[in-house]
């Protein structure tokens, strides 16, 4: 079994219209639910990465842009890392989204994750004019790009489709070895280069039951680059519902119950191998993260 330290709990936020309860968060919403978060004892927040979902000609569901808010979290919060889950790599530069991660974690003392993807959603890449064809090339050069000015504070990268010329990351933030990047994979070469890139690996929303999977593919991928497993971090996301409500039908892959029954179903996850774990909750709302609480509490008592 691989050892690991205390499970590590992060809370995702809303960001997309009616995603509150079926409210749409407000910039005073996400705040007052990222400091509520840092009082209970979370140790980081998360913002995802989206344009919207849906038809943007009949039901579109926009969403607030993540580097935006991250940046205001960082000057508004002062103990709890700061990630994203996760940036769409196609959707961007990778020089230039190097030299903001490296100008974000300044501002927030050193507190950010790049948590990085390929992205999905073809219908924000259609809408915003960005190709989406090729995107696992498109992510592999960006990361190549982005791992090696953070690390070494310069690229210089030939791909496939994306390149870089002696692109300089300067001044250096407070990490000058390097802010942490975290990948969210599940397929072959997407593991492969989380295992030779990244310090994160992330597997999107999971049940208990699909852990174990992930890692084995993971700790392959490892050995396939003659990488130690237990040199990268494991994540994935839950849903969680504080209670047991009668009239709120359980969603797929949700935790519900009393705060030790959760507590007690959070720590099995840790006992496979994951060392953190994403929250979402329902309500996904300031209320939601007061009724955690006592999950924390729970999880603290032993």
């Amino acid at each position: 079994m691989r050892a690991i330290g205390p499970l590590r709990l992060g809370l995702n936020l809303p960001y997309v219209e009616r995603s509150m309860d079926g409210a749409t968060p407000r910039w005073a919403d996400i705040l007052a639910m990222a400091v509520a978060a840092e009082r209970i004892g979370f140790d980081s927040v998360w913002i995802s990465d989206h344009v919207g979902f849906g038809d943007p000609d009949d039901d579109w569901s926009g969403a607030w842009e993540a580097w935006t808010v991250l940046a205001a979290l960082a000057a508004a919060t002062t103990r709890v890392e700061l990630g994203t889950y996760v940036l769409a790599m196609p959707l961007r530069n990778p020089a230039l989204l190097a030299k903001q991660a490296e100008t974000l974690d300044e501002v927030s003392g050193g507190r950010l994750i790049l948590g990085l993807g390929a992205g999905w959603n073809d219908i924000e890449f259609q809408t915003y004019g960005v190709p989406i064809d090729r995107r696992f090339d498109r992510f592999e050069d960006g990361l190549r790009i982005v791992t090696s000015m953070l690390r070494d504070g310069r690229a210089t990268h030939d791909g496939s489709v994306l390149s870089a010329r002696s692109a300089v990351l300067a001044p250096r933030g407070p990490r000058p070895d390097g802010l942490p990047v975290m990948v969210g994979a599940t397929g072959p070469r997407m593991l492969r280069l989380t295992a030779e890139l990244a310090d994160h690996w992330n597997g999107g929303m999971r049940s208990i039951d699909e852990v174990p999977a992930l890692l084995a593919g993971l700790d392959a991928a490892c050995g396939e680059v003659g990488r130690d497993p237990s040199t990268i971090t494991r994540s994935v996301e839950v849903l969680v519902r504080p209670g047991d409500p009668a009239d709120k039908p359980a969603e797929e892959r949700e935790i519900r119950g009393e705060p030790a029954a959760i507590a007690t179903e959070l720590r099995r996850f840790a006992d496979l191998g994951i060392d953190e774990l994403q929250v979402q909750l329902r309500p996904n709302s300031l209320e939601g993260v007061e009724a955690f609480a006592p999950v924390m509490q729970a999880l603290h008592a032993d």
